[in-house]
Parts: structure tokens; sequence; C-alpha cells
């Protein structure tokens, strides 16, 4: 006991010789680290039941990003590289040795940028429900560039936007009411968007839209699994008379993750976007045989239809 309080002492000592700006980080547990991302307008609680489940085999790091669920803003940078730069420097000043990384939608796109641009630096990641590039499902094109003329005119569109409005459409759930099936969860994620700063939400997303990691996949050195969901696209789209299949869902996982070297991909059922609310057995059962033996697991790539 006196052997794990003193380890706490000097772990908590260190991690204070570096405040990164573009995120406030919850640290808990001990073992091998593990560093945890939520996605966008979304609190570091996003990863509660993970961490309950890890703490004893591993110190979690739980970040919440700047401007979302209540963490103060930054101002003058593009949120997600700095997060990616601060967490580059967090790693390496203290010490953390080769963390699992994992991250949902909007941080699973962070994760991956990370382990593109530092390959030396992480171990295995587990990527949430996210892709490398967004564009390509938000406006269906196939370039950067080709998604420019949308993003200009969201853009646009967010500078006309009060504080109130930004409010009435986050209690409208229309952005978020097919993204988890309890009631009592999409309350949360609401009380998160609430808390987030609406010029954060706005520039993060129009960060998240305009960026392309797909040619940067084969410099990733880690080990990746890669979750998915369809359920909640496919009731989105059949209320407004649309329809979307399992396979072809499964296709564009495959298309945009198809350079990455090592790589298993798994789609739930059942589950919405926030996977890890909707079925987290079925979450954290994959995650589990991933950490414990990554080479057997990513031996298959698993884009079955």
């Amino acid at each position: 006991m006196r052997i794990a309080t003193a380890l706490t002492t000097v772990l908590t000592a260190a991690l204070a010789a570096f405040q990164p700006t573009a995120f406030r980080v919850a640290v808990a547990g001990h073992g091998r680290p593990m560093i945890l991302i939520p996605g966008l307008s979304s609190s570091g609680e996003t990863w509660t039941g993970t961490v309950a489940h890890y703490k004893d085999r591993f110190t979690t790091h739980t970040v919440t990003l700047a401007g979302f669920a209540g963490v103060p803003p930054i101002e003058g940078r593009p949120l997600l590289t700095t997060v990616r730069d601060q967490l580059v420097e967090y790693i390496e000043k203290n010490g953390l040795e080769k963390p699992i990384v994992i991250g949902h939608s909007l941080g699973g796109n962070v994760a991956l940028d990370l382990a593109a641009s530092r390959p030396d630096l992480v171990g295995p990641v587990v990527i949430v429900d996210s892709l490398p590039f967004y564009a390509s499902v938000m406006f269906h094109v196939d370039t950067a560039a080709a998604a420019k003329p949308m993003i200009d005119g969201m853009r646009a569109a967010f500078a006309g936007i009060t504080r109130e409005q930004y409010d009435a459409f986050v209690r409208s759930h229309q952005a978020t009411k097919y993204m988890v099936a309890g009631p009592s969860d999409l309350d949360t994620i609401t009380e998160w968007g609430l808390k987030s700063d609406p010029k954060t939400v706005y520039d993060a997303m129009l960060e998240l839209y305009s960026g392309d990691l797909r040619s940067s996949l084969p410099r990733v050195a880690s080990p990746v699994l890669v979750l998915g969901t369809w359920a909640g696209i496919r009731d989105q789209m059949q209320q407004t008379g649309m329809a979307i299949t399992r396979d072809a869902v499964v296709e564009n996982f495959r298309q945009q993750y198809a350079t990455v070297p090592r790589l298993h991909f798994a789609l739930s059922e059942s589950a919405r976007h926030f996977v890890m609310f909707d079925d987290p057995a079925w979450f954290l059962e994959r995650v589990d045989r991933f950490i414990a033996d990554p080479a057997a697991v990513t031996g298959e790539r698993g884009f079955t239809r």
C-alpha cells in the first residue's frame, strides 16, 4: 500500500510538470498508460465505464478537449492539431511508454493523426466509429479540395448563429438523437453540448471536415482496431425515406482504412454512435482481445459483409 501511494505521488508530481492548454486530463488506476479521447462536444466521462474496467491494469489518462463540456476554450489555434501536438508533449514529458490510445469519433480522428504523425510514440490504437476523411460521407466528395465550397458555406452559416440558437439546436436533439439508444444517455450528451463553447464546436467541425488523413495512413506503425456502427445512420436515413445497407457501411470503412498496415475492423450490429454506452460488453470484449494480443487480432482485417 505504501509503495502504491508513493508511486501515485510521484506520478502526480510528474504529470504536473506539463499543463496542456488544449485539453484537461483526469488520471486514474495503475499500470501501462492508456489515453482516452472523446468526441465532439463530449466530456471525458464518455469513458467512465472504460476507466472502471481498466483501472486495475492500466493508468488511464482521460482527456476532455478545450471548449467542450465545460472546459475553457483556447483561442487562435486550430484545436485538433493543437491537441495532437500537446498529446505528443504530454506523452514525452511524462515518460508514457507506448501508451494505448483510444479515441471516439472526432477523438478517433485525433488518435489516428497522432499515430500517423508520431509512429514511434504510441502503442496499440483503438478507433471508435471514426474516419480519416469525413468529407467523403458528409459531402460525397473524393478530395478535401472538392469539399471546400461546402465547408466555406458552413463557415459562413455558423458565423451568424447566436448562442441562443446554438442552445436551441442542441436541445432539439437534431444532431444527436440517433447517436445513442438510451434516453438518459441522450440527456447526458445534450448536457455536454450545452456546456460546450459554440465557436469551438463549429471550428472543430470545420477542421475535421477539412482534413484528410488517408495519405498519412501507411506511416501508422501501431496495430489498429477500428470499431464501427451502422444502426444509428440506418435509423436516421429511414426516417427521411432513404436507405443504407450494412454492406455499404462496411465498404466505406474498408476503403478509408485500406492503407493502414496492421488493422482489424469490427462492426456492431446494434449499437449507435456511442457504442461504449449502447453495448459496453461488445465494446470491451473486443478491446480486451485486441490489447491482449494485437498481432493475432490484426492478422485478419475483418471486413466481412
